[in-house]
């Protein structure tokens, strides 16, 4: 259960070699924060990319042509306890106090897929 006392928001999504996306960071404010672009400028392949790091099935279909990996990171910030602390504990993941969580998400031609959290 979220503590009211609590918020977590989206800070950066970094996206290697996924879709037409050779290299992109993207740091994001606090407050309002919005996508804007001609048709076909890339807002949906960014979501898309952010969909893969929280755990959507992965394809290795959407490697950049002539790569051989694909690579997401999204960093998560909160403010006061951050909801995941739990979790992260229960898992057994070092630094579960962290206000921050990253999550990696790696994808190889061949098939294989693995998320990394704050590694």
């Amino acid at each position: 259960m979220l503590d009211s006392a609590s918020s977590a928001m989206l800070r950066e999504i970094h996206i290697q070699n996924y879709a037409v996306i050779e290299n992109l960071r993207v740091e994001f404010e606090l407050g309002l924060n919005v996508l804007s672009g001609e048709t076909g400028s890339g807002k949906s392949i960014l979501i898309d990319a952010l969909g893969l790091a929280l755990g959507e099935r992965a394809s290795p279909e959407v490697i950049r042509t002539g790569q051989e990996r694909s690579t997401v990171t999204a960093i998560f910030r909160a403010s006061g306890k951050p909801f995941w602390e739990d979790w992260l504990e229960e898992y057994g993941i070092a630094d579960a106090e962290e206000s921050e969580l990253i999550l990696r998400r790696e994808i190889q031609t061949g098939g294989r897929s693995r998320l990394l959290v704050n590694d």
